[in-house]
C-alpha cells in the first residue's frame, strides 16, 4: 500500500464519464506552455492541456507507465489529487489503431482540400484533427 507521501491519486475524465482513476508517485502532461511533471505534495496548479499523451508512472518500478491519449482540456492539481478534465482520453490498450489510422488519413485528405480552396478555418479544423489522430496512434504504438 502506497504511503500518501509517495503518491498522488490520478483521476481523468471526459464527457463520456471516467477514463481512469489510480495511485502514482508521478504524472507527466503536456501543457499548452510546456511539459509538467507532478509530484505528491506539489504546489496546487491548474493548466491547459495540450493533444498530447499523459504518462502515469506506476508505484511498481517493474511495471509499465500507463499512457493515456488525451485530446484537450485542463489538470488541476491539489491535496495529492490531480484531476485531468478531457476533451476525450483513451487508454493504450484502448485504441483502435485501424480507426486512428482512418481518422489520419481523412484528416491529410481534409488539410488538402483547405489548402487548394484556401479556407483557413478548415485547414485549422482538419490540423487539430491531424493532432488527435497522431496523438492516439502514438500512444497505441508505444
Amino acid at each position: 500500500m502506497a504511503d500518501n507521501a509517495k503518491s498522488l491519486t490520478v483521476s481523468i475524465v471526459t464527457p463520456d464519464g471516467q477514463v481512469y482513476e489510480n495511485k502514482t508517485p508521478m504524472l507527466i502532461v503536456r501543457t499548452i506552455d510546456g511539459e509538467l511533471g507532478i509530484l505528491p505534495n506539489h504546489i496546487p496548479v491548474i493548466a491547459s492541456l495540450a493533444i498530447d499523451e499523459v504518462r502515469i508512472k506506476q508505484l511498481e518500478s517493474d511495471q509499465e507507465d500507463d499512457e493515456i491519449a488525451v485530446n484537450g482540456g485542463f489538470v488541476e492539481f491539489s491535496n495529492n489529487t490531480a484531476t485531468i478534465v478531457a476533451d476525450s482520453a483513451e487508454r493504450q490498450n484502448d485504441i483502435d489503431v485501424a480507426r486512428a489510422e482512418n481518422a489520419r488519413k481523412r484528416a491529410e485528405t481534409r488539410i488538402q482540400n483547405a489548402q487548394q480552396k484556401h479556407d483557413d478555418a478548415e485547414l485549422a479544423r482538419a490540423q487539430v484533427a491531424l493532432r488527435r489522430a497522431m496523438n492516439r496512434l502514438n500512444v497505441a504504438r508505444h
